[in-house]
């Protein structure tokens, strides 16, 4: 009788000291299930708990939408030899005389003036000519021009007009590139792509790289592949614009029971639940619950509004996304939703992990108590 009751004895405290365990709360990676879904606005939570299906998905596929304007994509390709103001020249004059010609000493019929800039105004100014408007012109326009200032002093007059690179039609390049600097608008490079490909072309991942281009006061923004792969988004250059090649900065946090927990950038355009669970090393096998897969995000009204079926809600939304990877089609689901910049990917642990961790303290703890006892003894 007494070994009985002192069996029952053992068996009652192994269930006080279960109870003491698993009240105290024992170590764990985040929130279970049970205590996610408490939160929710069904019973008096702050945040709406949706289970992901191919209606939510569509509804949430919102992706970053870059491009440039109308008024970007219809300036046209600039004139590769139209002269700006900053530019520099190099002009030639030939004299038919001998004697006494106008612009050079005597004996030198050919007068060569190669450092000529164009001024804020658009004007230069050449000796017996006066000031002449070359801002705007092609050389051969301002060939002309000077042409007709100096053939009524001197006889027949033979102009030569180059524009030389120089700080007029130019762009700055700055940012994730082979090399940065100021590069002259030439012939070669009166597009965005070619002056990225002068400037030595990125230096960063391109499906990571995100191409800035600031006209005045306006700016426009493209993902480089988008760029490479559309012609007509490569817009034409004009001068003062300035060219920024910069990194992706989205980013989206992992949590609980996966291969890392960590602040993750983003490695592609679009990113899916899938793509996110395997870039921080799948889920954790001894420790994953896959029908806890959860996003946490805040969402839009219009897109709350939309996944909800409601129309009431203003502002944004406490929104928490469920994926049960189990579900026949639940792979599907993961691989069609998307992630987006700032959202939380937390996976849950499974039930039986919180008892396992609960047997080995209980297991540690008998086993100390035994120890302590026979050393006692």
């Amino acid at each position: 009788m007494k070994r009985s009751v002192s069996k029952g004895a053992k068996g009652l405290a192994l269930v006080i000291l279960f109870t003491a365990l698993a009240a105290c709360g024992m170590p764990r990676s985040g929130p279970t299930k049970k205590e996610i879904y408490a939160g929710s606005v069904l019973k008096e939570g702050d945040a709406f708990i949706v289970s992901v299906n191919s209606r939510v998905t569509r509804a949430t596929a919102v992706t970053p939408a870059l491009g440039f304007g109308s008024d970007f994509r219809n300036a046209g390709v600039i004139g590769s030899d139209t002269i700006s103001p900053g530019d520099t020249l190099a002009l030639s004059v030939f004299e038919n005389v001998k004697d006494d010609p106008l612009l050079g000493n005597t004996g030198q019929r050919v007068s060569v003036l190669d450092q000529v800039q164009v001024d804020g105004s658009g004007y230069i100014f050449i000796p017996y000519a006066g000031r002449i408007k070359a801002a705007g012109q092609s050389p051969e326009g301002l060939r002309r021009a000077i042409t007709r200032k100096l053939d009524t002093q001197t006889p027949d007059p033979q102009v030569t007009v180059q524009r030389v690179a120089g700080d007029g039609s130019t762009v700055s390049v700055s940012g994730m590139v082979g090399g940065q600097g100021v590069f002259p608008i030439e012939r070669p490079t009166r597009t965005l792509t070619a002056m990225i490909a002068r400037a030595g072309g990125v230096a960063i991942e391109p499906a990571v790289a995100v191409v800035r281009v600031t006209r005045g006061s306006k700016t426009g923004k493209i993902w480089l592949e988008d760029l490479y792969s559309n012609p007509a988004l490569d817009i034409a250059l004009r001068a003062g614009d300035r060219i920024v090649v910069e990194r992706d900065t989205r980013a989206f946090v992992a949590l609980g029971a996966t291969g890392t927990q960590n602040r993750v950038p983003f490695e592609t355009q679009t990113l899916s639940a899938i793509e996110a669970i395997a870039q921080v090393g799948g889920l954790n096998t001894t420790l994953a619950d896959p029908t806890g897969v959860f996003v946490f995000r805040n969402e839009p009204a219009e897109i709350a509004n939309s996944v909800l079926g409601r129309s009431d809600l203003t502002g944004d939304q406490r929104m928490v996304y469920v994926l049960d990877l189990t579900q026949p089609t639940g792979m599907f689901e993961a691989r069609d939703f998307l992630i987006r910049d700032g959202d939380t990917v937390y996976v849950t642990e499974a039930p039986f992990v919180q008892w396992q961790k609960t047997i080995t303290a209980v297991s540690g703890t008998t086993s100390a108590a035994s120890n302590l006892r026979t050393s006692t003894n």
